[in-house]
């Protein structure tokens, strides 16, 4: 491992939290300071992690800095990460990558005028939950992949969130804030998505905040919050995906992959370590899989210190911005569809993900 690579971060929001618990135990990055439009909010987590507190255009210019994690709200990912490779940054953001492909590619165009990298979330995809599935399909456990079938639902994120306005306005939805984990998992299980057909809706319903400072405010909804589609992949498999906000309960299953024999029970790819399991045509019951990928231990920011390991040993990294792209096009394309009423083609591809083998370490590996 050589030097760090000295991280600022900009949006000290509630996802803030999950990224400082991982920089600990990564010492391949130096968190360096911490950025916010709200002051007192900045000078709070910078005492509390032990950082310097600056401005977004202090944390821009600062020379010390090398890449910056953007959590800011997704309507400013694509212009705080221009502005950052505009000074040099390497970037690595939370998803989406941005609110379109239109507005996204040339910020990865620049990033690769100027030789530097831009990695996204969701990097969950790399603990043991999604690398051993992987592992296992790749394996033949379940013979050929014939399909592939998610379901994830809620009532609405306004009940547990503080703050759930943006979820609620475009880039947020059941779509852009949670299918880009479900997504980005079935294009690291069965390579690029060739076509779309997609239905978008959304109800009457009245929203509310329910918790903290901000309950009982109303939420106006800008975005559908019901979302079917049925995609293609380059190689043939088939999946189906229903992202919701709208179901307030269901017995559907949440990931399952379906070969030739048998069916593949995926993890929730919105963590990192749950375990597989699998039912095969000669023992039908389902049993868990002992883990055989991924990173051990993971959470977010993982994808980062893979990113820095990737800049010293000069390799592609995993979580990168052409796989978000390639993610962003296909929830563009969806709700295009919807929209026309007609099937999608997409223009982008991108290469399966290397796998992370079991045990390795984003440090050294």
């Amino acid at each position: 491992m050589g030097v760090p690579l000295k991280v600022g971060i900009i949006g000290v929001g509630k996802i803030s939290e999950q990224y400082f618990a991982s920089f600990p135990k990564l010492p391949g990055l130096h968190l360096t300071a911490v950025a916010d439009i709200d002051a007192a909010r900045t000078k709070q987590v910078a005492d509390e992690q032990g950082v310097a507190a600056l401005t977004v255009d202090e944390l821009l210019a600062d020379p010390a800095i090398d890449a910056i994690v953007n959590l800011t709200i997704p309507a400013a990912h694509v212009e705080v990460g221009t502005r950052a490779l505009k000074a040099g940054k390497h970037v690595f953001a939370e998803k989406p990558l941005g609110l379109s492909p239109e507005e996204a590619l040339p910020m990865l165009e620049l990033a690769d005028e100027k030789g530097l990298r831009v990695g996204s979330a969701p990097d969950t995809v790399l603990g043991t939950g999604i690398q051993t599935a992987r592992q296992v399909l790749d394996s033949g456990a379940i013979g050929d992949p014939v399909a592939a079938q998610v379901h994830w639902s809620a009532p609405g994120h306004e009940r547990w969130h503080p703050s759930p306005l943006f979820y609620y306005q475009p880039g947020g939805g059941p779509l852009f804030d949670m299918a880009p984990y479900y997504l980005t998992s079935l294009v690291t299980l069965f390579g690029p998505i060739a076509r779309v057909s997609g239905l978008a809706t959304r109800s009457t319903r009245e929203r509310k905040v329910e918790t903290g400072p901000l309950e009982g405010t109303a939420i106006p909804v800008d975005v559908d919050t019901h979302v079917s589609a049925l995609l293609e992949h380059a190689s043939g498999v088939t999946s189906t995906v229903t992202v919701s906000f709208e179901v307030w309960a269901t017995r559907s299953p949440l990931f399952e992959v379906y070969g030739t024999k048998g069916t593949l029970a995926v993890p929730d790819p919105n963590r990192f370590s749950d375990p597989v399991e699998i039912s095969t045509s000669d023992a039908p019951e389902f049993t868990e899989v002992p883990v055989s990928a991924g990173y051990d231990d993971a959470g977010r920011g993982y994808g980062l210190a893979d990113m820095a390991r990737a800049i010293e040993t000069d390799r592609p990294h995993r979580a990168s911005g052409r796989l978000a792209f390639h993610v962003l096009e296909a929830m563009d394309a969806i709700l295009r569809s919807s929209d026309e009423k007609r099937v999608v083609e997409l223009t982008s591809t991108v290469e399966r993900p290397d796998p992370v083998p079991h045990g390795a370490n984003p440090e050294t590996w």
